[in-house]
């Protein structure tokens, strides 16, 4: 359904990313939708996220709901 756009988007990664640069990748895509992905394997799958999903994730990670 994305396989295009996501082909064509402009990901970005995180200024800190691991030295190594493992990490993920985010990229914008149509109706406001994310998609993240692996950025070791760029041609594997892509999770994506409506609006909203992204939005309570992004707030999670800010208010340390993932933190160890």
């Amino acid at each position: 359904m994305y396989e295009a756009e996501i082909a064509g988007a402009a990901w970005k990664k995180s200024a800190r990313s691991a030295a190594n640069g493992q990490c993920v990748e985010v990229a914008r895509l149509s109706d406001g939708k994310v998609g993240v992905r692996d950025s070791k394997n760029q041609q594997g799958p892509v999770l994506i996220f409506t609006p909203g999903e992204w939005d309570a994730f992004v707030g999670g990670v800010k208010d340390g709901e993932f933190d160890m």
